[in-house]
C-alpha cells in the first residue's frame, strides 16, 4: 500500500479553545459558509467523540459526492481531532482510507495554528495527483478561514 500525505498550516488571530470549538462544529458551519464543497453533513452515529460516524453530502465545487468519516481522536484539552473516511466516492477508487489529523497549537502572541495532515491509504500503487492533492489543500485552507470568519462573526457561539 502506497500513501499520499498533505500538510495544511493555517496561522489564526484567535485562541486555539476558540478555533477548536469551531472546528468541533464544523458539521454545523462548513455548510453556511463553503456550500460549493459541503452540501451537507450528519451524524449518524455518536454524540461526536470517539467512535462517531458522520456522512457527508458535498456539493457542486468538488468532483466527488459522498463520504462517511469516523472519529478516531477526540482532545479537547490538546485541540486535537482525528478521523478516518472509509466509504463514499471521495475515495476516488485510489484509496482504501483518507486519514485526518487536526491540531490547533497555540501560539506566543495569544492566536493560534491551524494544522492538519490529510493521508491518503492507498490502493496498491495507486496515488492522487499532485494537482488534487493542491486542490484539497487549497480547499481545506479556504473552508478554515470561512470558518474563522464566521466564529469571529458569531462570538455568543465562539
Amino acid at each position: 500500500m502506497s500513501t499520499a500525505t498533505i500538510e495544511v498550516e493555517v496561522p489564526s488571530t484567535h485562541s486555539a479553545e476558540k478555533v477548536f470549538k469551531a472546528f468541533c462544529d464544523f458539521e454545523t458551519i462548513a455548510p453556511k459558509v463553503d456550500p460549493a464543497v459541503f452540501k451537507s453533513i450528519k451524524t449518524i452515529e455518536g454524540n461526536g467523540d470517539v467512535g462517531t460516524i458522520r456522512d457527508f453530502t458535498f456539493g457542486d465545487g468538488v468532483p466527488f459526492s459522498s463520504g462517511k468519516y469516523k472519529v478516531d481522536v477526540y482532545d479537547p484539552s490538546n485541540f486535537t481531532y482525528g478521523y478516518t473516511f472509509f466509504e463514499g466516492d471521495y475515495l476516488q477508487d485510489i484509496a482504501e482510507s483518507i486519514t485526518h489529523h487536526v491540531k490547533i497549537v497555540p501560539a506566543a502572541d495569544g492566536g493560534s495554528v491551524y494544522k492538519q495532515t490529510i493521508t491518503y491509504n492507498c490502493k496498491g500503487n495507486a496515488k492522487p495527483s499532485e494537482e488534487a492533492l493542491n486542490f484539497e489543500k487549497s480547499g481545506f485552507e479556504k473552508t478554515f478561514r470561512a470558518m474563522e470568519a464566521y466564529a469571529a462573526a458569531h462570538p455568543e457561539l465562539y
